[in-house]
């Protein structure tokens, strides 16, 4: 099986290609609808946040540059983007209760399992192990749970200067242990 070109894909959604847009959403959804539940914790609110996110794609397609970095990278950031401006907009939302968790399960793999058996992701795993254990669950409650840094601060009670110098200094570790 030959691997999903994302970057072309989104070179076709610049050119104003709507079957590019179908098949990097038939191929990414339910990685995106994770991603984006998440953070939101509500899958009616997490389909709107992907909603959303699927239009600005396609809308800013045309700023996707392949030399920067992978289309995959590039697309999750966006729906990343959008929970978060919807949890600073409405306020962060209740956990799940089991009931809820098993009502939304379903037989799609787990992303997170995906990414941790993709070269890419054992890579970014081995960077991350290199982090500190506070600089390593920064990162995580930043970019997995989708805290702000002041949430973080508050979480560990670690001084909000302290929480973005260490984000700061992790994620340029991080960029230097993946290039």
């Amino acid at each position: 099986m030959e691997p999903f070109d994302h970057a072309s894909e989104l070179e076709g959604c610049a050119r104003g290609d709507p079957a590019s847009l179908r098949r990097l959403y038939d191929h990414e959804a339910g990685f995106l609808l994770a991603v984006a539940l998440r953070i939101v914790r509500r899958r009616d609110v997490a389909a709107d946040v992907l909603h959303d996110a699927i239009m600005d794609i396609w809308e800013r397609a045309g700023t996707f540059d392949r030399s920067r970095g992978a289309g995959r990278a590039w697309i999750t950031s966006i729906v990343r983007h959008r929970a978060l401006k919807h949890i600073r907009v409405v306020g962060r939302e209740t956990d799940l209760d089991a009931a809820a968790a098993t009502e939304i399960a379903d037989d799609a793999p787990d992303p997170f399992a995906i990414l941790a058996t993709s070269q890419d992701g054992r890579r970014l795993h081995g960077c991350l192990a290199q982090l500190g254990a506070e600089r390593r669950a920064v990162i995580l409650l930043a970019y997995v749970d989708g805290l702000s840094q002041s949430e973080i601060a508050e979480r560990l009670g670690t001084p909000l200067g302290t929480v973005k110098a260490w984000v700061r200094r992790s994620l340029i570790a991080l960029k230097d242990c993946l290039s």
